[in-house]
């Protein structure tokens, strides 16, 4: 097996040799390297983030002879990154492998990343699970600072606000990220730091449901069939010019559902009330099983019911380093013109 997965590996990176050359031409030290799931090995991935060769199994894990190999063929194509391997087999993803202590300290050391000239904080393992940035969105944040300056933006579940920061470097008048974790917002804090932005972006920790609902002018009440909800910023009802929409493939709290196979409608409708008229609402899907063209028709449906069509709309694809031999990725990305 370490022997045909060293051959996989290999084939991946000569099939990425153009795409890094201009990555590297566009200050970006962060892509994908193998892209198991249609290279070969499904629920392996090898990222380079910056200094960091992150290698993650989300199946089973890998054995040490395969860990071997792959460390061999990285050592000589990219030589200098640091390995670090989250064995993800686990349910629920959680990391299970223990570190030797010098690769705990690596881990564990707080990095810079660059992505289109933008500058990230970065850790290999943290208090989550998850990267604190997510390679295959580059294509939506490149889209997003082509159409950012002198405009305003709502960032989403903005996580680690990416998104927003990508946005106020590239001239962005006005940033708002919401999301709900703290840790989140506290990353973005630092990415911010790592960068010269003429707009510092607005951190806003808050469930999606209520500042939405309360900038899209339906209000948020703080009594619901009798029960007090949770604390919630007050905010006055405001349109955007860009909302950018990134929600998780299914989330409950107290103030409401996020659904994206079954109800995908409950926020988008106060999303697209929420984009100024001649903006654009960013929508993004990355649950596998959801067809686009059906997606497209359900939002161009709720657009209709909500009294704000859509006028036109543009796919968005991940980059060649998500390559996708179907033409059908699992993170579908749509720049709606409302």
């Amino acid at each position: 097996m370490s022997d045909s997965l060293a051959g996989l590996l290999a084939a991946a990176l000569d099939a990425r040799a153009d795409l890094m050359a201009r990555l590297h031409g566009e200050q970006t030290d962060a892509y994908r390297l193998f892209h198991g799931s249609v290279e070969g090995a499904p629920g392996l991935t090898v990222d380079r983030y910056g200094e960091l060769l992150l290698v993650q199994s989300f199946h089973q894990s890998l054995t040490t002879e395969e860990i071997a190999s792959l460390e061999a063929v990285y050592a000589a194509a990219l030589p200098r990154l640091i390995p670090i391997y989250n064995d993800r087999s686990q349910p629920n993803s959680r990391i299970r492998n223990p570190l030797t202590a010098d690769q705990k300290i690596a881990a564990h050391l707080p990095r810079q990343i660059s992505e289109l000239g933008v500058n990230y904080r970065f850790q290999a393992r943290h208090e989550g699970q998850d990267p604190w940035l997510f390679l295959d969105m580059r294509a939506g944040r490149r889209w997003l600072m082509s159409a950012a300056a002198d405009k305003s933006l709502l960032n989403l579940f903005a996580y680690t606000c990416g998104a927003g920061i990508a946005a106020a470097k590239a001239g962005a008048r006005h940033v708002v990220n919401i999301d709900f974790a703290e840790s989140g917002l506290r990353v973005a804090k630092e990415s911010i730091a790592l960068n010269d932005l003429p707009t510092r972006p607005r951190l806003l920790q808050s469930d999606v449901f209520p500042a939405l609902r309360q900038y899209a002018g339906i209000g948020q009440p703080q009594m619901v069939r009798g029960k007090r909800l949770p604390p919630f910023p007050k905010l006055e009802p405001q349109q955007f010019d860009l909302v950018f929409l990134d929600p998780p493939r299914y989330a409950k709290g107290p103030f409401g559902v996020v659904d994206l196979v079954n109800d995908y409608p409950a926020l988008f409708k106060p999303a697209l009330l929420s984009t100024a008229p001649g903006g654009t609402l960013f929508c993004c899907n990355n649950v596998a099983e959801v067809e686009r063209e059906a997606w497209l028709d359900q939002l161009q449906r709720s657009a209709v019911k909500a009294g704000r069509p859509i006028r036109e709309f543009e796919w968005i694809a991940p980059e060649a380093d998500f390559p996708s031999p179907d033409g059908k990725p699992p993170l579908k990305m749509l720049a709606l013109g409302v």
